[in-house]
């Protein structure tokens, strides 16, 4: 029998791997997004978010553990399937068309490999303002907690910042788009049928997500982050 590597560097093994990386992290931007979109509820709803989580204690460091080990396993995954592709096709087509079923051949499935580069390198610099970042604090029912909540409105105020989450948040789109249809390609038994229904399903979640996560930035950017939207924001 193959020992557990030579089946995870397998051909089926790579895909199987993409695929279940693929959805928990899906899971997770689904979680995310929700923690984010918390800035529009109550004056302290996001901090209070963020210091529910920092109170979890050791759970909160095995699943940022467990996040970090999927996200490397996905793009290690990623990567080398890209990578063995090339090297079997070193010579790139001048022309390229979509092949329909069962490939998908599309701008998303072929940019999958340099959007996931990209996203890896903008989770990095997004740790380091966010969840490393000097967020401050505020009194909330007598206890000192970090205010995130200041450092995100404040952060997003910076057209840079604004603008260039905006921009990434449609790299993620088009990764996602071609993604999700293929996490469930490289999981299940499919019908031309049930392919093409996940394809539209894929595309129409990829894009749902992406306008969620960039429409913060872009809020806080054009009401100067003291948007109606917001509570308890203040205008200068």
């Amino acid at each position: 029998m193959p020992s557990l590597v030579e089946a995870a560097t397998s051909q089926v093994g790579r895909k199987l791997l993409t695929g279940i990386t693929g959805l928990l992290l899906l899971f997770f931007l689904f979680f995310h997004l929700a923690g984010n979109l918390t800035i529009f509820g109550g004056e302290h709803a996001m901090n209070i978010y963020s210091m529910t989580l920092h109170d979890l204690g050791w759970p909160l460091w095995i699943a940022r553990i467990g996040l970090a080990l999927v996200f490397i396993i996905h793009a290690w995954v990623g990567i080398s399937i890209w990578w063995r592709r090339r090297k079997a096709r070193p010579e790139n087509y001048h022309v390229y068309s979509s092949k329909g079923e069962p490939s998908r051949q599309s701008l998303s499935s072929r940019s999958m490999a340099i959007t996931g580069i990209i996203l890896l390198i903008f989770l990095v610099f997004h740790i380091n303002t966010f969840a490393l970042g000097d967020t401050g604090t505020v009194l909330i029912d007598g206890r000192e907690v970090s205010d995130l909540k200041t450092l995100v409105i404040e952060t997003f105020q910076n057209p840079l910042y604004a603008f260039g989450y905006a921009i990434i948040m449609l790299l993620l789109a088009a990764h996602l788009g071609h993604g999700i249809w293929s996490s469930f390609v490289s999981l299940t038994m499919k019908s031309r049928k049930c392919s093409d229904l996940m394809y539209t399903i894929g595309a129409t979640v990829a894009i749902l997500l992406a306008l969620g996560f960039l429409f913060i930035p872009l809020y806080i950017y054009f009401t100067g982050g003291c948007g109606a939207m917001i509570a308890g924001s203040q205008c200068v």
